[in-house]
C-alpha cells in the first residue's frame, strides 16, 4: 500500500536492504488509527462514554457525551468532580441552596467574565431606571423598552444578592418566598391594608389578597366564574394588566387557566419580580405607545383590577389594543374605579361626577368597539364585556358610527416596537353570522394537540397539518431524551419557571404539560415569527423577542432555559457572548440550560461559557452520535455577592 511503502522507505537503513522491523510497522499503524479517530471526532461522529462513577448528589444520566475543550471547572454546589474534561464527569443538576442547605461548596472556577458591581443585582437592561429618565414621561413612554447601545452594554455577570436561596417548590411557592431573594419591604408597607404581601421573619408570605379582592383572589375568581365560563375549558389564556404580585394569575392556575401578567418596572417596587419568585408567569411591560408584544387574537380574557390605566383617554387607544389581542368572543374584565362608584366613591377620594364621567366614557369606547356588556349590573364590583365572534355587524355599524375606523392593512400580529393605533383590528372574514372568525378553538385540554386554526386554514405559509402533528411527536421524543440525560428534569419540584428561546409551535412546552412547570414561549423576531399565534391557539403563552436585546424580565427569573438553534439563527446578527450573558442574567443560580445546535457551534459556545461560571457537557442527539446536531447541557454554579470564587 502507498502508506506502507512510504513508511518502508522512510525507515529503511541507508547502507543495506533490511526489511522494516515489526516495531516500526506497528508504530505506523497506531499513528494512522489515532489520526482516523481524531478525524471522526472532529466531524461530530465520535463520543466517549461518561465516567462510571455517580455524582454524590443526583447527577446527569447520560449515555454518551463529548467533552470538546480542556479542563472542566470544579462543580460548585456538591455533585460531580472537575478535572480533565476527557473523563466526562457527570454534571450535578440538583439544587443545594434551599431551606435545608445554604452551605457554599469549596472549589475554584476559572472565569473570563467578572461579577458586575452590587448595584446591578436587579439589572434589567431594556427597562433600566436611570436610562428611562432620558425619555418622555407623557403616557409613560419612559417606562417602555429602551435598550442600551452596544457601548452601554454590561459585559459582566449579574450577581445574586448575598444569602440567595433556591425558591420554594410549587405549589408552596405560590404563598411564600425568601426575603433574601427579593429584599424589598416597600410593598409590605404600601399595600399593608390590601393583604398583598407580608414579611414573616426571613420569608415573604402572599395571602392572596388584592386591592379589589379583600376576601382573597380565590373568592374574587369565583365571582367572575358566576358570570363567564371558567370551568368548562373554553377559557385557557388570560392577560392581567397592572398585575401587582400576580395573585389573580396564581390562583387561576388551579383552574387550568394560564395568565400572562405584566406591570411596569418599579411602578411598585419589584412586583413582577415577586410574581416570578412565586412561580407565576409574568413580564415587565406597560401600555403606553407600543403594541403589547403578543399577536392578534391571543387571549381568551383580559383583566384589570384597579390597574390605573386611563382606558377612556387617547380616543380609546388602550381598549383598542386589548381588542386586538382578544380572541373572537373573548372577555374583558374590569374592577376598581370607576366600577360601582356609587358604593366606593368616598373611599376612592374622587367626586361622583368625575367617576360617573369616567365610567360613561369607558362604556362608550367599549360600545364603539362592538363589545357587548355582559353584566348590566355589577356583581361584586366586577364589570365584564365580550368581544364579538366576528365583525359582520360591526362593519355594518361603521356606516353610522364612524369612530374608531377599522385599521388599514397593517399586519395585526406585528408587535415588536410597532405603535398602537386607535382603530379596530379587523377579524378574519366569515361567510355566516354564526361563524367564529379565524376558526373555532377546541376546549382545553383538547386544543393543546388539535391542529390550530391558523395552520388548518393555511394562513401560515409552508406549514401543513401533517407538519404540526409530526412536530408535536418530535418534541415528545426530545423531551423524553432530556429527561433521560437530566434525571432532575422529571423530578417534581426541581424546576418551575421554564423559558423556550425559540419556541416555534410550542412543542417543547406541550410535551411538558403534565409536569408542574410553566413555559414562556419566546418567538424570535427574525425567522418565522408568525407562529406565536399558533402557540396561543394551543392554550400556551409567550411573547416576541429579539435576542440581540435584553428580555423584559428581572435577573434570576428562570430555572431552566431551552435554546434550540438560537445561536445558528443569530450568528450573523449579534455577538454570541451578548446572548449568553443575557441567558446568565435571567437564569437562577444552579439553574439548567439545554442548547441544541450543530456541534461546531456548541464547541464555540462552550469556549465562552467555561469562563462564565457555567459547568457544561456536550452530549449526543436523541438519534445517536452520527447526527451533527448535539446538546450542550449546562449547570450555572451557585455564587452570590461577597461569595465570588476567584
Amino acid at each position: 500500500m502507498a502508506v506502507g511503502a512510504t513508511a518502508t522507505k522512510l525507515h529503511m537503513p541507508s547502507a543495506g536492504g533490511r526489511r522494516p522491523s515489526l516495531f516500526h510497522l506497528a508504530a505506523v499503524a497506531v499513528l494512522c488509527t489515532v489520526s482516523y479517530l481524531i478525524g471522526i471526532w472532529h466531524h461530530g461522529g465520535f463520543s466517549a462514554s461518561p465516567a462510571g462513577g455517580v455524582a454524590s448528589s443526583v447527577s446527569i444520566a447520560t449515555t454518551a457525551s463529548v467533552s470538546c475543550v480542556s479542563p472542566t471547572p470544579t462543580l460548585l454546589g456538591g455533585g460531580g468532580g472537575g478535572g480533565d474534561s476527557s473523563s466526562s464527569a457527570p454534571l450535578d443538576f440538583a439544587a443545594h441552596h434551599t431551606a435545608e442547605g445554604m452551605e457554599v461548596a469549596s472549589g475554584q472556577v476559572h472565569r473570563t467574565y467578572e461579577a458586575c458591581p452590587a448595584k446591578y443585582s436587579e439589572y434589567t437592561p431594556c427597562e433600566d431606571v436611570e436610562r428611562s429618565l432620558r425619555f418622555p414621561r407623557d403616557r409613560l413612554v419612559y417606562r417602555e423598552r429602551h435598550c442600551p447601545s452596544e457601548g452601554e452594554r454590561l459585559r459582566c455577570l449579574v450577581p445574586a444578592p448575598q444569602g440567595y436561596r433556591n425558591p420554594f417548590p410549587w405549589p408552596t411557592s405560590r404563598d411564600v418566598a425568601w426575603f433574601a431573594n427579593v429584599p424589598h419591604k416597600e410593598l409590605t408597607v404600601e399595600k399593608a391594608v390590601q393583604n398583598w404581601i407580608r414579611v414573616e421573619g426571613e420569608k415573604f408570605r402572599f395571602p392572596g389578597g388584592g386591592t379589589m379582592f379583600p376576601h382573597g383572589a380565590g373568592a374574587y375568581i369565583d365571582d367572575i366564574g358566576k358570570i363567564i365560563p371558567l370551568h368548562d375549558g373554553s377559557i385557557r389564556t388570560a392577560l392581567d394588566t397592572g398585575c401587582g404580585v400576580a395573585s389573580w394569575g396564581a390562583y387561576l392556575l388551579s383552574r387550568n387557566i394560564l395568565a400572562m401578567s405584566f406591570a411596569p418596572r418599579d411602578s411598585h417596587e419589584a412586583q413582577v419580580q415577586f410574581a416570578l419568585e412565586r412561580g407565576v408567569p409574568a413580564m415587565i411591560g406597560v401600555l403606553s405607545s407600543n403594541r403589547l408584544t403578543y399577536p392578534a387574537r391571543a387571549f381568551d380574557m383580559a383583566h384589570c383590577s384597579r390597574c390605573l390605566i386611563p382606558w377612556q383617554l387617547y380616543d380609546g387607544l388602550y381598549l383598542a389594543e386589548v381588542d386586538r389581542i382578544l380572541r373572537p368572543g373573548g372577555y374583558w374584565i374590569l374592577s376598581g374605579p370607576p366600577i360601582n362608584w356609587k358604593k366606593h366613591w368616598k373611599g376612592w377620594q374622587r367626586t361622583k361626577e368625575d367617576l360617573n364621567a369616567e365610567q360613561q366614557a369607558i362604556e362608550a369606547v367599549a360600545k364603539s368597539l362592538c363589545w357587548k356588556k355582559i353584566t348590566l349590573k355589577e356583581v361584586g364590583d366586577i364589570a365584564i364585556w365580550q368581544k364579538p365572534t366576528n365583525h359582520i355587524h360591526c362593519k355594518a355599524s361603521r356606516k353610522v358610527v364612524k369612530s374608531p375606523p377599522f385599521c388599514s392593512n397593517k399586519n395585526p400580529d406585528a408587535a415588536w416596537y410597532d405603535k398602537m393605533e386607535a382603530c379596530i383590528t379587523p377579524l378574519p372574514e366569515v361567510s355566516d353570522i354564526k361563524e367564529i372568525a379565524g376558526g373555532q378553538l377546541k376546549k382545553w385540554p383538547e386544543r393543546l394537540t388539535a391542529v390550530p386554526p391558523r395552520i388548518a386554514s393555511g394562513s401560515i405559509e409552508g406549514v401543513t397539518d401533517e407538519m404540526f402533528v409530526e412536530d408535536t411527536k418530535l418534541w415528545q421524543k426530545r423531551v423524553g431524551h432530556y429527561k433521560s440525560v437530566i434525571s432532575q428534569f422529571g423530578q417534581k419540584g426541581r424546576y418551575r419557571n421554564l423559558l423556550d428561546m425559540n419556541a416555534r409551535f410550542g412543542g417543547f412546552a406541550a410535551a411538558l404539560v403534565d409536569d408542574p412547570v410553566w413555559v414562556m414561549n419566546m418567538v424570535p423576531t427574525v425567522g418565522n415569527s408568525t407562529t406565536l399565534g399558533v402557540i396561543y391557539e394551543r392554550g400556551l403563552i409567550g411573547s416576541y423577542q429579539d435576542w440581540c436585546e435584553g428580555m423584559s424580565t428581572y435577573p434570576r427569573t428562570y430555572d431552566l432555559i431551552h435554546a434550540d438553534s438560537v445561536f445558528t439563527l443569530y450568528k450573523d446578527r449579534c455577538q454570541m457572548d451578548n446572548i449568553l450573558l443575557e441567558m446568565d442574567r435571567i437564569l437562577r443560580p444552579e439553574g439548567t440550560v439545554i442548547i441544541r445546535d450543530d456541534v461546531d457551534m456548541l464547541v464555540k459556545i462552550k469556549s465562552i461559557t467555561d469562563g462564565m461560571r457555567w459547568n457544561s457537557q456536550i452530549v449526543d442527539h436523541e438519534d445517536g452520535p452520527l447526527v451533527r446536531e448535539k446538546l450542550l447541557l449546562v449547570v450555572k454554579t451557585y455564587w452570590t455577592l461577597g461569595e465570588e470564587k476567584e
